[in-house]
C-alpha cells in the first residue's frame, strides 16, 4: 500500500469513526473497534475494491448497512 493509499484509508477511518460517535453516542474506542472488526474495513483496505477512493459519507452508509443487515456477500 502506498503512502497515498494509506492516507486515504486512515482519513476515511477517522471520518467514519466520527460519524459513528456522533450518531450512536459511542466512545472513540467503541467506534474504532466496530470499524476495525467489520467487513467494511476489510474491503476498505483491499485496494482491488477501490473503496478507499469513495467519500467518507458513502463509506459510512456502507458500514451502516453492514451493521444493520450483516456482512455483505
Amino acid at each position: 500500500m502506498s503512502n497515498e493509499q494509506r492516507f486515504l484509508v486512515d482519513s476515511i477511518t477517522e471520518d467514519v469513526s466520527r460519524y459513528l460517535i456522533d450518531s450512536s453516542d459511542m466512545s472513540i474506542m467503541e467506534a474504532l473497534e466496530v470499524i476495525y472488526n467489520s467487513q467494511f474495513y476489510e474491503k476498505l483496505t483491499d485496494l482491488s475494491t477501490g473503496l478507499y477512493y469513495q467519500s467518507p459519507a458513502y463509506c459510512y452508509e456502507y458500514l451502516k448497512h453492514e451493521l444493520k443487515y450483516g456482512k455483505v456477500v
